[in-house]
C-alpha cells in the first residue's frame, strides 16, 4: 500500500487562539453557521439582475425571493412569503410533500422554486398550492390561482402567454392575463397521471417533471403514466399519536414498473392529441425529453429495463415513427445525463462515457458523429452554457482534480480548451441565457459559499454575497476552532486510487492514541471527499474532531466522478468491493501512530447505513461499534431503477441479490450496533429496519434502537434533526471516551 499526501494544513497558530466550541444544538440552530449564501441562484435572461432564494434570519428554512440589481449594486427582497400569505400556515398536498421529499427540500417552506419569463420581465412561483406572477417593473405580485386546487410543477410558456401546471393528476393550462384555468387532460383513473414524473423518475432518474413546452408555445409534449401494473405495498407510517396504513404502489426490484406514454397536446385544446410511439417494448424508462430548437421535433431518451441501452429518438412534431439518432450501450449500466444541447443549425451536443470517462461529442442533426469535443482521463460534470455565436461550450469538470469542480471553455471543434475559474475548490455555475456572464457560487473546505458575478472569460464583475467569516458572521466565534482537512490517496491492487479526507483532533498530540469516527456513504452516484464547504456533514466532522476523534472519510470504488472503470466493480456485487476499500482505509488508519485500533467506529446514513451494517458484519474484528441510520438491508425491498441499475434483474442474479443483503452475513456481527430509522420513511421503508430487528433478535444479538415517529428518510422535523445527530455523536463519545 502506498500513501500519497496531497495536503496537510497546519493549525497550530489557529489552535492557540481562543474559540467557541461547536455544539450539536448550535449546528442546527439559527442563524445558519454557513452564513447568508443564497439558494437557487439565477441570472435574468436580460442579464440585469441575479435572483435567489434566502432563508429568514429567524427561520433559515423559510425561503423568500430576493434580487441583486447589477446596475446599482443593491440587494433587495422581491417577495416576502410570509406577508404574501398573510401569515397563514403553509399547506401542502400529498403529491407536493412527496415531490419535495424526492427533491430533498422537505425541510424548506415559503418560496422553494421560481422561474423567469423568457423576456426577464416576470417571475413565476408557487406558494402553498397557488401560483403567483411577480412583475419586476411594477414591483407587484398577482395571484394566478386562488384556492381552486393544489397546483404543482408550474411553468410559464416561452412567450409568457400561458402557465401550465399539474392539478389532481391532470395537466392544466391558464392564460397569464387572467383567463380561467382549464384541464388539457381529464383522466379520472386514480392509477393514471398526466404531466407528472413517476416515483422512480423523481427519486432515481432526476426527472422531476412530466411535460415540456414547445419553443413556440403552440404545443406541450406530456407524459402519462399508468401505475396499474405496479404492485401495492402496504406500509405503516407510525406517528406520535396515530398509525396510518399506506397503500403505495411501489416498484420493488424485479417487479413491474409503470406503463409510460407520450403525447403532443394543444394548449388551446383545438387539435387532437398526437400520440408518440415509444416502441413495441413497453417495459422501458422515459429518461429525458427535449424539443428541437425550432420546435419541429421532439428528442426523447429511452432507456431499456436493464439500463444497458439508451436510445436518442427524434419525433416529428406532426407525429409518426421516430428516427433513432444514436444509441449508447454498456455491459454494466448507462448513466443518464442532462447535457443534450440542440443548436440552431440542427447539430446537437451529446455526452457519453464510451471512452471510460464522461465527455462531450458533436453530432449533426441526422445523428452522425462530427467530432469529439473533450477527451482524457477526467470527466465533464455538466454543460453550463453554449455560446452559439462564438461556437464555444462552457462546462464544469474534474480536469484539474477529481476532488474539485472547475469551470472550463472549449470550442465546438474541441480546440482551445481553457480553464475559466481561478480558485481551488468547488464552483457551482449559473450562466446568463446568452452566455455573456455567469454567477459563481464558490466554496473551499474551510470557506463557506461566496457568490460572485463574472464575465464569460472569468473576469470578476462584482461580489454578490461575500459571506466572509468575520465578526458578525454566525460562524465567526467558532471558526478558529475548525481543523484543516488533510487529503490523500491510497494506492491499492484492487483497482484505482482511493481518495480520503482526515481531520486530526483538537489539541492534537502525536504521542497520544485517539479514537476514530469513520463517516461512510460508499454508494454509487455520490462522492464524499471533495474540496468544498459542507455545512451539515463537514461541521459534524469538525464537532467530532473537537471531541477528540480522528475523523476519516474515504471514497470507495463505485463512487462517482472517477470514471466508469472505478464505478463498475459494484455491478451485480453491491456490498463487497465497497467494504474491501473501506477496510483498506482502516488498515491505513491502523498504521498511524496516533490511532487507537481498538476504538474505531463507523457511522453512515441510507447507503452509508447499509455500509455500516456490512462492515460490522464482515469486519467486526476491526471495528468496535457502528451507527446505522435508515439502512437498506435487502435490495429486493428497494426500487427497480436504482437497484437493477447496479445489481441487474433479480431473476438473472439471484445469488448476487442474496449476497448483497445484510442477512447472510449477520453471524459475523459481534461489534456493538446502534440502529436508527424514521417510522414513516417512504424511501428506505421502515420494513428494512423491522426485518433486521427480527433477525438480530432471533440471533440473540443485543443492539441499541432509536425510532422517530412520523419522520421520513431525512429525519428533518423540528427537534428531531438535532436529536438524531446528538444520538449519533453521543454514542461514540460515551463508548470511546
Amino acid at each position: 500500500m502506498k500513501k500519497l499526501l496531497l495536503g496537510v494544513g497546519l493549525m497550530s497558530t489557529v489552535q492557540a487562539m481562543a474559540f467557541e466550541p461547536l455544539t450539536i444544538d448550535r449546528l442546527f440552530d439559527d442563524p445558519d453557521l454557513s452564513g447568508s449564501a443564497p439558494r437557487s441562484l439565477k441570472l435574468s435572461p436580460d442579464g440585469q439582475r441575479a435572483t435567489f432564494l434566502q432563508g429568514r434570519a429567524d427561520d433559515a428554512g423559510r425561503m423568500d425571493l430576493w434580487q441583486y440589481n447589477i446596475a446599482d449594486g443593491k440587494t433587495s427582497m422581491l417577495v416576502d412569503s410570509l406577508k404574501l400569505r398573510g401569515g397563514a400556515a403553509e399547506e401542502l398536498s400529498d403529491e407536493e410533500k412527496a415531490r419535495r421529499e424526492r427533491a430533498r427540500i422537505s425541510s424548506l417552506s415559503g418560496i422553494v422554486s421560481y422561474q423567469f419569463s423568457n423576456d426577464g420581465k416576470q417571475l413565476l412561483f408557487p406558494l402553498s398550492g397557488d401560483l403567483y406572477l411577480y412583475d419586476i417593473a411594477k414591483q407587484n405580485t398577482r395571484a394566478l390561482t386562488n384556492g381552486e386546487g393544489f397546483a404543482t410543477d408550474p411553468k410559464l410558456s416561452p412567450k409568457s402567454n400561458y402557465v401550465a401546471f399539474v392539478r389532481d393528476r391532470n395537466l392544466w393550462v391558464s392564460d397569464t392575463k387572467g383567463g380561467k384555468a382549464r384541464p388539457l387532460t381529464r383522466t379520472s383513473n386514480k392509477n393514471e397521471a398526466w404531466g407528472m414524473a413517476e416515483f422512480v423518475a423523481q427519486e432515481e432518474m432526476k426527472r422531476m417533471t412530466g411535460y415540456w413546452w414547445s419553443p413556440n408555445e403552440d404545443a406541450i409534449v406530456a407524459a402519462k403514466f399508468d401505475e396499474t401494473p405496479v404492485p401495492i405495498a402496504k406500509r405503516s407510517e407510525i406517528y406520535a399519536d396515530r398509525t396510518e396504513v399506506i397503500e403505495q404502489r411501489y416498484p420493488g426490484a424485479g417487479t413491474k414498473n409503470v406503463l409510460i406514454s407520450l403525447a403532443i397536446l394543444d394548449p388551446e385544446n383545438k387539435r387532437a392529441p398526437i400520440e408518440l410511439d415509444l416502441g413495441k417494448e413497453k417495459d422501458i424508462y422515459l429518461a429525458r425529453v427535449k424539443w428541437l430548437a425550432d420546435g419541429s421535433g421532439v428528442l426523447v431518451q429511452r432507456q431499456d429495463r436493464k439500463q444497458q441501452r439508451l436510445d436518442l429518438l427524434l419525433y416529428s412534431a406532426k407525429g409518426g415513427k421516430p428516427t433513432t439518432l444514436l444509441s449508447e450501450s454498456s455491459s454494466t449500466w448507462v448513466n443518464l445525463h442532462e447535457d443534450l444541447r440542440t443548436l440552431k443549425n440542427g447539430d446537437f451536443i451529446w455526452a457519453s462515457e464510451r471512452s471510460g470517462f464522461k465527455h462531450l461529442y458533436m453530432y449533426d442533426g441526422k445523428g452522425k458523429l462530427k467530432n469529439a469535443i473533450t477527451s482524457g482521463d477526467w470527466q465533464v460534470d455538466e454543460v453550463e452554457a453554449v455560446d452559439q455565436q462564438r461556437k464555444q461550450i462552457y462546462f464544469t469538470g474534474t480536469k484539474a482534480s477529481a476532488l474539485e469542480k472547475q469551470l472550463y471553455r472549449v470550442d465546438f471543434d474541441g480546440k482551445n480548451l481553457s480553464s475559466i475559474s481561478r480558485k481551488r475548490g468547488w464552483h457551482n455555475i449559473s450562466f446568463a441565457k446568452d452566455a455573456s456572464v455567469y454567477i459563481d457560487s464558490w466554496s473551499d473546505d474551510l470557506i463557506p459559499s461566496q457568490v460572485s458575478l463574472h464575465k464569460s472569460n472569468g473576469e470578476l464583475i462584482t461580489l454578490l454575497a461575500a459571506n466572509q467569516v468575520k465578526e458578525g458572521h454566525a460562524l465567526f466565534p467558532y471558526f478558529k476552532g475548525l481543523q484543516q482537512p488533510e487529503y490523500g490517496k491510497l494506492s491499492t491492487s484492487l483497482g484505482g486510487d482511493l481518495y480520503y479526507q482526515m481531520l486530526r483532533p483538537k489539541d492534537f498530540d502525536p504521542k497520544k492514541k485517539y479514537p476514530v469516527f469513520l463517516r461512510v456513504y460508499g454508494g454509487p452516484g455520490s462522492q464524499q471527499v471533495q474540496r468544498r464547504w459542507d455545512g451539515r456533514w463537514g461541521l459534524t466532522d469538525q464537532y467530532m474532531a473537537q471531541q477528540g476523534f480522528v475523523v476519516f472519510t474515504l471514497d470507495n470504488r463505485g463512487s462517482e466522478r472517477r470514471g466508469k472503470k472505478f464505478e463498475d466493480p459494484i455491478y451485480e456485487n453491491m456490498g463487497d468491493p465497497e467494504v474491501q476499500d473501506q477496510l483498506v482505509g482502516i488498515q491505513f488508519l491502523k498504521t498511524q501512530s496516533f490511532v487507537d485500533p481498538e476504538r474505531i467506529g463507523v457511522f453512515g446514513w441510507s447507503y452509508g447505513g447499509y455500509m455500516t451494517l456490512m462492515m460490522l458484519s464482515k469486519a467486526s474484528d476491526q471495528i468496535a461499534a457502528g451507527v446505522s441510520v435508515a439502512p437498506v438491508t435487502d435490495w429486493m425491498l428497494y426500487d427497480t431503477h436504482y437497484t437493477e441499475r447496479y445489481m441487474g434483474l433479480p431473476q438473472e442474479n439471484e445469488e448476487g441479490y442474496k449476497n448483497s443483503a445484510i442477512f447472510p452475513h449477520l453471524d459475523g456481527m459481534t461489534s456493538d450496533l446502534y440502529l436508527i430509522h424514521g417510522m414513516a420513511d417512504d424511501n428506505v421503508l421502515f420494513t428494512h429496519a423491522t426485518t433486521l430487528m427480527a433477525k438480530l433478535q432471533k440471533n440473540g444479538v443485543k443492539f441499541r434502537l432509536m425510532t422517530y415517529p412520523g419522520e421520513k428518510h431525512g429525519i428533518t422535523g423540528d427537534g428531531q434533526r438535532t436529536h438524531v445527530f446528538k444520538e449519533i455523536t453521543d454514542y461514540f463519545i460515551e463508548k470511546f471516551q
